[in-house]
């Protein structure tokens, strides 16, 4: 079992001579910029494409509404034969915290799929949700009450603490389902466990977690209204290939003294 570690000042400076940090994408939580800017490390990313992300979302609610594991389960287990009654995506409601790239590929998706579309985050009103294609929510409140999914797309900050707490589940409908393909703390985990436990909500789709891997026995690996996969959104063919490849070009490019992509 291993948690996230921060790159922090403190740790930096046990490693005096570092001069060059690499992180696959252009943002990292774990990595505090300035403290390495201050000690004189370099932090450089690479790219890294939305698509794979939109791709596991639209998987972890497809899986959830239409029950495939339980159903794929049983068939190979011999056991009972179409023991569950699948949920329309046609016509339900999708609400999305975070409307930026892969938010709005994952709303397109939605409306093709003939779900009505709805978003919010602090800084969306009206005009901007319609430049984006959807319905604009007043509040977070009525965009977890009004909504069957909720998927969640926004990168932690300063200006996004932690959002979805023990309150802010209560107000979604017994039935609804929320995906988390962000960032694990944008979720309280044990308040989203509690609620599972419980069958406040019908279902969780997770891509991220506090811990990774999630510890032997952890709530999250046993609920049985939990479809979690080990962090896959990230993990396609074209995204490591840019990963790996323009690592080594950061490299032999700060030799040269002229790094590319460098954080700021």
């Amino acid at each position: 079992m291993r948690e996230r570690t921060p790159i922090t000042a403190a740790l930096l400076a046990r490693r005096p001579c570092l001069r060059l940090l690499i992180t696959s994408g252009m943002r990292h939580a774990a990595i505090d910029v300035a403290a390495a800017k201050a000690q004189g490390v370099i932090v450089c990313g690479t790219d890294s494409h939305p698509e794979p992300a939109v791709e596991i979302t639209w998987a972890l609610i497809l899986g959830l509404m239409r029950h495939l594991v339980p159903e794929a389960n049983a068939l190979r287990s011999d056991g009972p034969w179409q023991q569950t009654v699948g949920r329309d995506l046609h016509g339900a409601r999708l609400g999305l915290l975070g409307v930026g790239k892969i938010g709005q590929r994952v709303a397109q998706i939605g409306q093709a799929f003939g779900m009505q579309v709805s978003a919010g985050r602090p800084n969306l009103d009206a005009p901007r949700a319609a430049a984006a294609g959807v319905q604009w929510a007043t509040s977070q409140q009525a965009l977890f009450a009004g909504s069957e999914v909720v998927s969640l797309h926004r990168v932690l900050g300063e200006r996004s603490p932690a959002i979805v707490d023990a309150d802010t589940l209560a107000c979604m409908p017994a039935h609804a389902c929320l995906i988390n393909t962000a960032r694990a703390g944008r979720i309280d985990q044990q308040a989203l466990i509690d609620a599972l436990t419980d069958r406040r909500i019908a279902g969780a789709g997770l891509d991220v977690f506090d811990i990774e891997p999630l510890p032997a026995g952890h709530p999250l690996r046993t609920l049985p209204n939990v479809l979690a996969t080990p962090p896959l959104g990230y993990v396609t063919a074209r995204n490591y290939r840019d990963y790996f490849g323009q690592a080594v070009e950061t490299i032999a490019a700060w030799l040269q003294g002229a790094p590319k992509r460098v954080l700021d």
